[in-house]
């Protein structure tokens, strides 16, 4: 067999695709993990009981395909008439994988804001789409004017941002979709840690979809459970092009009873956001330019001990970390991007670890 038989099989776009590069999965153990914005806490106590009551004959069977009690639990919570403005999908990367398989082609084009998340293209590119991105520049204003002229199919607009953690306001959203010819979906992957998110303006228009994820503020990462709202017709079209069983039992179970223990989940999300707050002050007192978040991590600019920023002194910081067996994520490929590291918001002793560790680096470098 040649080296390049399976290339040669592949069709021709697939050739040339890069696939996505999740953030760095640690071997061995006594890691501080705070590259992948999970959740420092364990999920509600009712996720574990839920799943417990699956296990056994219950997974001969097949899951509900359409994740119904799921869709109504979700449709209540946001306070939509009943379960057919939801989707249920294999964490929320599968609810953009829908719509971008839904939406998106060489004829029409998806456009996305940068930096936001890195799977937009690498979706995209799946679909052999035409894709159009529009940059942020550091001051992260949201150019609305600039979006719509871009006349794309579908927007990926990701609020609060990824990786800045920059919040945007339900005025500047309205403005979007007011604007915007086509459909807007904002990802909410953060909306929980938030002053506010784009709910609200779904009855008015038809033109917003929202994607949410139980991987962050629910401490689910592992189940794979995110959903889609947006109006019924909507669910309609992403329903064709959704896997049958793309959802299975225990995490239907379980997100269930996460999304019903209420009480819980805003105990978490206060102790996080309290915590988050507490180190981006941390941070500003040490001189690093860092942006307000409105989700559970941070993205900071370091100064080493004189007082110099830049590609060089991140990346020295970031290899020190991982040298003292603690993960950030650093994106060094872009100069909106390349100075900064984004430090998910751990449990406060994650948290005190890695600032002792700053402390070193700023000692030595």
């Amino acid at each position: 067999m040649k080296d390049d038989f399976f290339e040669q099989l592949a069709r021709e776009h697939v050739r040339g695709l890069h696939a996505y590069t999740p953030g760095l999965q640690p071997k061995g153990i006594n890691w501080v993990k705070l590259n992948t914005n999970e959740n420092p806490y364990p999920p509600s106590p009712r996720v574990a009981e839920a799943i417990e009551r699956e296990v056994g004959d219950g997974l001969r069977l097949y899951p509900d395909p359409r994740s119904s009690r799921l869709r109504d639990a979700v449709a209540a919570h946001h306070g939509l008439a009943d379960g057919s403005q939801v989707c249920i999908g294999n964490g929320s990367d599968d609810i953009l994988n829908l719509l971008t398989r839904a939406f998106c082609s060489g004829e029409k084009a998806a456009a996305f804001t940068f930096p936001s998340y890195s799977l937009y293209p690498v979706l995209i590119a799946i679909e052999n789409g035409r894709m159009i991105e529009v940059e942020f520049d550091r001051s992260m204003r949201l150019d609305v004017d600039r979006l719509a002229a871009t006349e794309a199919n579908i927007l990926f607009f990701t609020s609060p941002n990824a990786p800045t953690g920059v919040g945007f306001g339900l005025d500047e959203i309205e403005a979007l979709l007011q604007t915007f010819a086509g459909l807007v979906v904002v990802d909410e992957a953060y909306a929980d840690f938030a002053e506010t998110d784009a709910t609200p303006l779904l009855a008015q228009y038809p033109n917003l979809c929202i994607t949410r994820s139980f991987s962050k503020s629910y401490g689910l990462a592992g189940l794979r459970v995110g959903y889609l709202l947006g109006h019924s017709r909507l669910i309609e079209v992403v329903d064709r092009v959704r896997d049958s069983y793309n959802v299975n039992r225990l995490s239907q179970a379980g997100a269930l009873a996460a999304i019903e223990d209420q009480p819980y989940f805003r105990a978490v999300v206060g102790k996080i956001k309290e915590t988050r707050d507490f180190y981006r002050s941390e941070f500003e007192q040490r001189g690093w330019f860092t942006y307000p978040s409105q989700t559970n991590f941070l993205l900071t600019e370091p100064r080493d001990r004189n007082g110099r920023a830049g590609k060089e002194v991140a990346q020295s910081l970031y290899d020190f970390l991982v040298g003292h067996k603690i993960l950030v994520r650093y994106f060094p490929s872009h100069d909106l991007t390349c100075n900064f590291l984004r430090i998910s918001v751990g449990s406060e002793p994650e948290m005190l670890t890695l600032a002792e560790t700053i402390d070193r680096w700023l000692q030595d470098a």
